[in-house]
């Protein structure tokens, strides 16, 4: 039947946010047999995020809009129609759905954008379709689509294990802002665990609350993100981006994200973070430059 006669499906859009997923660090444990590494990682997000919408339609249709839409594909390999799919034909319910992502975060960047996108796909047809689909169940599709989005559907700073898709919940993290930077330029995650090398590392987790920025920021120098040195190896600009990033005022931090080739800068002072955007993006007309709040819960971006 068409979706909009599904009970408890609704005739006006459904809009959901879907932001970038923040490795705050990121450890490379080991290997599985099949060729999967095993990770250790704190996930957050930030104050910045894609959007898609959905309206009632007979067919299944995406648009893309926002500043980088000309770099998201619009077949069948983006994974919010992919998403789509999995859910309808999961439900036993037509793929119907008017979908439009608006793209604000850089495509193969680091950030989780894509896996983003198809979690909040699943939320916004899920509710759309009058599904009331179970939340672990939407774990379990999400799983299929990708290692990244259970995190995403989870929305709340999370520790990542196994193959990044073992989420424990951590703990609450301090007000901060984000000084997010992406040079232009695409980095493929595969790419990435090819080049690395070394030995693996041991596990990062903590079990308190950082009482502030500084804190946060102490736990973290102590720890890494292991695809840092291959990911510069195939993009060198990403270690001009770290070292700009460390040169800040106010800056606690610098450090890449997933595989890049985003990175971030942590500030305890929103002012400081805005203040770095200012300096840094119009000095370098080709990067992304964004500052952001941190955030625990990604609920709080919805209101």
């Amino acid at each position: 039947m068409p979706p909009a006669m599904i009970p408890g499906a609704t005739d006006a859009g459904v809009t959901v946010i879907a932001p970038a997923k923040i490795n705050l660090y990121l450890h490379v444990l080991g290997r599985r047999a099949d060729g999967y590494h095993l990770l250790d990682s704190l996930a957050a997000f930030a104050g910045i995020q894609d959007v898609v919408a959905a309206r009632p339609a007979d067919d299944l249709t995406l648009t893309i809009a926002g500043e980088h839409a000309g770099d998201a594909p619009v077949d069948d390999t983006n994974l919010v129609l992919r998403a789509a799919r999995l859910l309808a034909e999961t439900a036993g319910v037509a793929p119907g759905a008017a979908l439009t992502l608006t793209k604000r975060l850089p495509v193969a960047s680091g950030m989780g954008g894509g896996s983003a996108d198809a979690a909040a796909t699943l939320k916004a047809l899920d509710r759309l379709w009058g599904l009331g689909t179970a939340p672990a169940d939407l774990m379990r599709l999400g799983l299929m689509l990708g290692a990244d989005v259970p995190v995403c559907l989870g929305g709340r700073a999370a520790f990542m294990g196994g193959i990044g898709a073992d989420l424990a919940p951590a703990p609450a993290l301090p007000p901060a802002s984000v000084l997010l930077v992406n040079p232009g330029v695409a980095v493929q995650t595969p790419a990435v665990f090819r080049a690395r090398t070394g030995p693996f590392s041991q596990p990062g987790r903590f079990d308190y609350a950082p009482a502030d920025a500084g804190e946060l920021a102490a736990l973290l120098q102590a720890r890494t993100n292991d695809l840092t040195e291959a990911a510069i190896a195939l993009q060198p600009v990403i270690e001009t981006v770290l070292t700009a990033l460390e040169a800040c005022p106010g800056v606690l931090l610098a450090r890449m994200t997933g595989s890049g080739a985003t990175c971030f800068g942590l500030f305890a002072d929103a002012g400081d973070a805005a203040a770095a955007a200012l300096a840094l993006g119009p000095a370098n007309p080709g990067w992304w430059v964004k500052a952001a709040s941190l955030e625990s819960d990604a609920a709080r971006l919805d209101r």
